[in-house]
């Protein structure tokens, strides 16, 4: 019976809820008890002056693979989830091609499993292709494992498909997660529409095109009962949209990312590639929208939207350049530097947000400390300061605009299923 020990650290489950100092028992792969002293474990970790918290769970990562390997695989993804502190990821369909089959649902699982890291999940495709016109093989890719069902960057465009979507996940008990994004609004877009696209002369993307499709989503949702999750919200018009929704018990849900509230337009100041990504980075009343949704619990997640890409594609012309942002392992000390530490979020809220909230959104059996449940645990330095290195990134790809960044807090040891998968 292989047995581990995390001693002396202050666990934090707010799936239970529970914030105090103890000791975990891990037994053949799950959570045991606590307060057990030691004596007899095959290993002793000793988390002293650390967090033991539940396994972070990014619920918005593009893995790549299959068909844009370089620039990342699901062998190198993984890895940099696991540097990041998550134990289980979820994968967006935006592959080539898309995860609309069950064959590709199965590759992907297959593949993962052949890493060896972290647990991985499958968002399936909407539609077929992507194309927004037909709808995928959903009870096909429900048996195949899939947890959720996004077109992500392809939002879906029109309504009769997504009110459909919904009724047809609705059997199942899925969510369907949209890109608020109004294509014919955001044409030949480059950053946020405002004064500083003004003074730069580059081409707008209006916060109106994600408050327009927020809007959309939230009606067909509410008409149909069906699961609504809100990808990457960015608006603070979205915010106070989703906020009125929950008070109406409209079954929605929404994530923000790090770097939406970090950084503000002012950055593309510099005209460097790395900052542009979609939806792009807003003014400073949006940032504190997206902050005060966190912190009145109108934003249920965080996710990194992890969107990697290679250097040479990124060293373009900022209009030429994709969107995207490298996030998986930076997310975590962004969210402590920035969250926890001015006060926004306290401990269990912030973890709740990266562990217990994605679980429950995607349905997920993780999330949680709790006895018997899979022994996924992230062990978190609070107070290291560290330095962002891309150079240093488990990803492919080094698209970050937080390179040289001095970051507060760490995860320092990473189990999955009772193996210690990673350690610093």
């Amino acid at each position: 019976m292989s047995t581990l020990l995390i001693q002396n650290g202050r666990v934090i489950d707010p799936s239970q809820p529970m914030d105090r100092v103890t000791n975990l028992l891990v037994e053949n792969g799950r959570i045991a008890g606590y307060d057990v002293p030691a004596g007899g474990q095959s290993t002793i970790l000793d988390a002293s002056g650390k967090i033991v918290a539940p396994g972070l769970i990014d619920m918005h990562v593009h893995l790549r693979e299959p068909g844009r390997e370089e620039d990342e695989t699901i062998e190198s993804g993984t890895a940099a989830a696991l540097a990041g502190g998550f134990t289980s990821i979820a994968c967006v369909p935006n592959t080539d091609p898309p995860l609309d089959s069950q064959g590709a649902a199965e590759f992907v699982r297959h593949q993962a499993a052949r890493a060896g890291n972290c647990n991985v999940y499958v968002i399936g495709c909407v539609s077929k292709n992507r194309d927004g016109k037909e709808l995928a093989e959903i009870g096909q890719l429900v048996a195949a494992g899939a947890v959720g069902f996004s077109d992500d960057g392809a939002p879906v465009f029109d309504p009769e498909l997504m009110r459909r979507a919904f009724e047809y996940c609705l059997m199942f008990d899925k969510p369907v997660l949209n890109h608020a994004e109004i294509r014919e609004l955001t044409q030949h877009g480059v950053m946020h529409e405002g004064l500083i696209s003004l003074i730069l002369g580059l081409p707008g993307i209006p916060a109106a095109a994600e408050d327009v499709m927020t809007s959309r989503d939230i009606a067909l949702a509410e008409a149909t009962g069906g699961r609504l999750h809100m990808m990457h919200v960015s608006t603070s018009g979205a915010v106070e949209m989703i906020r009125r929704a929950k008070r109406r018990g409209v079954r929605v849900t929404a994530e923000v990312t790090p770097h939406h509230f970090t950084l503000t337009d002012e950055s593309l100041r510099s005209f460097d590639s790395n900052f542009k990504t979609n939806p792009p980075l807003r003014g400073k009343d949006h940032v504190a929208a997206c902050i005060a949704g966190l912190a009145d619990g109108t934003i249920d997640a965080i996710a990194s939207d992890h969107a990697p890409h290679a250097k040479e594609k990124k060293m373009q012309e900022l209009d030429q350049a994709p969107f995207g942002i490298v996030g998986l392992e930076t997310a975590l000390g962004l969210a402590i530097t920035r969250l926890v530490e001015p006060g926004h979020l306290d401990w269990p809220n912030a973890l709740a947000k990266m562990t217990i909230n994605p679980a429950r959104i995607l349905g997920l059996p993780k999330g949680t400390l709790q006895v018997g449940a899979d022994a996924d645990v992230t062990i978190i330095d609070p107070e290291v300061r560290w330095r962002v290195d891309p150079a240093e990134f488990r990803s492919k790809s080094t698209n970050t605009p937080f390179g040289g960044w001095e970051l507060t807090g760490r995860a320092v040891a990473v189990i999955v299923g009772g193996e210690v998968r990673f350690r610093r």
